[in-house]
C-alpha cells in the first residue's frame, strides 16, 4: 500500500510540474506576443509626461512630452501606398498603432502662423516658427529610435490633431496610447541633421462659403504616384530627408492632400543654409485661375536663392526667407496686387522688416525668438487666441529653444533640446 502512495505521489508531482511548464510558456508566450504587439507602445507610453498645467483662465491648455520608440509602423504606412485622406490615415493609425482598440480622430483648426529662416553672426542656421492658434494641448514628440534610414527628430504636435479635447487634460491609459499617434502628426520639427519643416495655413480659394474653413484643400489625384497628407509628408521630411533638395525631391513623387478640410503651405531649411517654400497652385495652363479646384494644383517650390527676393533684400551675403499665411509664388499676381486678401501680410512685412535690417543676421537663438515674441498672437494687434508654441531651431547645433503660450519671459515655461545629449532642460 505504501509503495502505491508513493508511486501516486511522485505521478502527481511530476503532473503538476509539467503542469506548471506548460503554464510558464503560455506565460512567455503572452509576454512574447504582448512585446511583439505593443512593446513600442508601452515604452512610449510610459514616456508620456506633462510639463506646463493647463491654465484655462488664460487660455492657455497643457504641454505634454513623449520619447516614441520603434518607427511606429511609418515605413508599413508609405510601402501601402500612404494615405489619400483623413479617414485613410485614421484607419491606418487604428489598425496598426491601436491595434483595433481605440479609435483615432482627426480635429480641424484655424491656424495663422509665421516663420522664418536667418543666421547668426557665428553663421548658425536658425529657422524660427510661431504656432497661432487658440487654446489647446500640445505635445513634444521626440522620436529617437525610427529605425535603419530613418533621423531621430524633435517636433511639437497639437494632440487636438489625433482627437484629444482642448479643453480636458490628456487622463487615462488609452488617452495616451492615443497620443502615441501624435509621431503622424508633426506641426514643425527638426531631425538630427539639420532638417526644419513647418505647416501654415494658406487660405486658397476664392468662395468664402466652400467649407467651415473658407479654404479648398490640395487634392492631387496622379494615379501613378503615391499619396500622402499634410502632417504624414512633414514626417516624412524629418524621418528621411537630409537636405531641401532630399525633401522637394520625395516630396514631388507623391500626390498631396492636405488635412482637416484646410488648404496649407509650407517652408523647409536645412543646416547649409538653404530653404524654401512649398505650395500647390493651379497650372500655368489651367483653365480655372480660382484656385477652386484643388485637384487641379501643381507644387510651386520657392528657395531662398530665387530671384523674387532680389528686389527686396539689402545684401546678397545672406538669402533669408520668411512665411505667414498668404501664397508666396508670385503673390502679386495671384491677390491681383490686393495685399488686403493677403491673410498675414502685417506679419509679413514686420519679420521682413526686421530681418532686412540686419540683412537676415540675428544675434542668436533669444533674438529669433524676440522677433517671433514681437508678431504672437496676443502681442500683435491685439488680436485674440494665442501663440501656443514658439520654437526656434538651430540647424548647425541641432539645439532647440521652445516657449509655451507666449510665456517668453517665464524660464519655467521655456524649454531646450539638444541631439548630442538627448535631453529636454527647462530654463528654471
Amino acid at each position: 500500500m505504501q509503495k502505491l502512495k508513493n508511486l501516486w505521489s511522485k505521478i502527481w508531482i511530476r503532473v503538476l510540474s509539467i503542469s506548471l511548464a506548460i503554464l510558464l510558456l503560455i506565460i512567455i508566450a503572452l509576454g512574447i506576443t504582448v512585446g511583439c504587439l505593443w512593446g513600442d507602445v508601452i515604452s512610449t507610453v510610459s514616456s508620456f509626461r506633462q510639463l506646463q498645467q493647463r491654465n484655462d483662465e488664460n487660455k492657455e491648455g497643457s504641454v505634454y512630452t513623449m520619447t516614441v520608440k520603434g518607427g511606429f509602423y511609418f515605413d508599413k504606412f508609405l510601402e501601402n501606398g500612404g494615405a489619400s485622406n483623413d479617414t485613410e490615415l485614421i484607419n491606418f493609425i487604428t489598425s496598426n498603432i491601436t491595434k483595433g482598440l481605440i479609435d483615432v480622430s482627426i480635429g480641424e483648426s484655424d491656424v495663422n502662423c509665421s516663420a522664418f529662416m536667418a543666421t547668426t553672426p557665428a553663421d548658425d542656421v536658425l529657422f524660427a516658427r510661431n504656432y497661432d492658434f487658440d487654446k489647446t494641448n500640445v505635445c513634444i514628440t521626440i522620436c529617437d529610435s525610427p529605425g535603419k534610414g530613418r533621423y531621430k527628430s524633435f517636433s511639437t504636435v497639437d494632440l487636438n490633431y489625433v482627437g484629444m479635447d482642448t479643453e480636458k487634460d490628456v487622463e487615462g491609459l488609452m488617452d495616451k496610447i492615443t497620443c502615441f499617434a501624435a509621431s503622424y502628426a508633426p506641426l514643425d520639427g527638426m531631425n538630427e541633421v539639420g532638417l526644419s519643416c513647418g505647416i501654415f495655413m494658406s487660405y486658397q480659394g476664392e468662395d468664402l462659403a466652400l467649407n467651415d474653413s473658407g479654404t479648398v484643400a490640395t487634392d492631387q489625384n496622379d494615379p501613378n504616384k503615391k499619396n500622402i497628407t499634410s502632417t504624414t509628408m512633414q514626417r516624412m521630411i524629418l524621418d528621411y530627408c537630409a537636405t531641401v533638395d532630399e525633401a522637394v525631391e520625395m516630396i514631388s513623387s507623391f500626390n498631396l492632400h492636405d488635412s482637416a478640410k484646410s488648404s496649407f503651405h509650407y517652408m523647409l531649411a536645412d543646416a547649409t543654409g538653404k530653404s524654401a517654400i512649398l505650395e500647390w497652385l493651379p497650372a500655368e495652363n489651367a483653365t480655372d485661375k480660382t484656385d477652386n479646384d484643388g485637384s487641379a494644383r501643381v507644387l510651386k517650390v520657392t528657395y531662398n536663392t530665387d530671384a523674387m527676393y532680389d528686389s527686396l533684400r539689402n545684401s546678397d551675403d545672406f538669402k533669408y526667407q520668411w512665411i505667414t499665411n498668404f501664397i508666396v509664388n508670385d503673390h502679386d499676381a495671384y491677390y491681383e496686387n490686393d495685399n488686403d486678401a493677403k491673410v498675414g501680410w502685417d506679419r509679413y512685412e514686420h519679420i521682413y522688416d526686421r530681418l532686412n535690417a540686419t540683412n537676415g543676421v540675428v544675434e542668436d537663438e533669444a533674438a529669433a525668438m524676440q522677433i517671433l515674441k514681437e508678431v504672437g498672437r496676443r502681442t500683435w494687434a491685439g488680436g485674440g487666441g494665442v501663440t501656443v508654441h514658439s520654437v526656434v531651431y538651430n540647424l548647425t547645433d541641432k539645439t532647440v529653444l521652445w516657449v509655451a503660450n507666449e510665456n517668453y519671459d517665464n524660464k519655467a515655461a521655456t524649454y531646450t533640446y539638444s541631439f548630442e545629449t538627448g535631453k529636454l532642460t527647462a530654463l528654471a
